[in-house]
């Protein structure tokens, strides 16, 4: 039997700068087409994102004012991503990479599955032009593990692939003379993910 699949709603324990990167993250990715019925819409979702960046930079130098503007944009923005939230679970039901294809962070709500195990960069390296070789080391009931890459020293991040073995991944359309940092996690289990591991860095050629 398949563990039905929900959204981790963590996201109200972000700090603000979290906030706003996941937001914009889930602005940009949340496809309308796919699900219609969204309460509120990416667009507005990335106002918000905005907005809350707004309202956090001018807490450097307002005072309480500030801060309380700043609490209520974090405030319109959590409750914005958990209202879409459940219109994303309805829709992607066991899909797991269409959910993580959202932006949303999986947890599995079968609690007889077990936490998973952290799994490691075992080995990257150059595979032609434009392509690096990615080895992880195996977690045992890892549905799938999620990769990232990052070109700005980890501030951005940007989905690199849902790989369903972890022996071997190659990463595609890399740029030559690039560097990139890339990090991994495995994806199933009660805790619906294991931590990132440790990013591994490279030059693409």
């Amino acid at each position: 039997m398949r563990a039905n699949i929900g959204i981790l709603r963590d996201f109200y324990k972000y700090s603000p700068e979290h906030l706003v990167i996941f937001g914009n993250n889930i602005g940009t990715n949340l496809d309308p087409v796919k699900f219609p019925n969204l309460p509120v819409p990416p667009a507005t979702i990335k106002t918000l994102a905005s907005d809350l960046a707004d309202k956090q930079a001018a807490t450097i130098t307002g005072g309480s004012v500030t801060f309380a503007a700043r609490d209520n944009a974090f405030d319109a923005l959590t409750a914005a991503l958990d209202s879409d939230a459940d219109n994303v679970e309805s829709v992607v039901k066991d899909n797991m990479e269409m959910l993580l294809a959202t932006g949303y962070l999986p947890v599995n709500t079968n609690r007889a599955s077990s936490p998973l195990d952290d799994t490691a960069i075992l080995g990257l390296f150059n595979n032609g032009t434009t392509q690096v070789l990615l080895r992880l080391q195996p977690v045992v009931n890892a549905k799938v593990y999620q990769v990232q890459t990052s070109v700005d020293g980890g501030k951005t991040w940007l989905e690199a692939g849902l790989p369903t073995k972890a022996q071997r991944f190659v990463l595609m359309g890399l740029i030559p003379g690039t560097t990139y940092l890339v990090r991994a996690r495995a994806i199933g289990g009660s805790t619906g993910a294991s931590g990132w591991t440790a990013p591994g860095s490279i030059m693409s050629t």
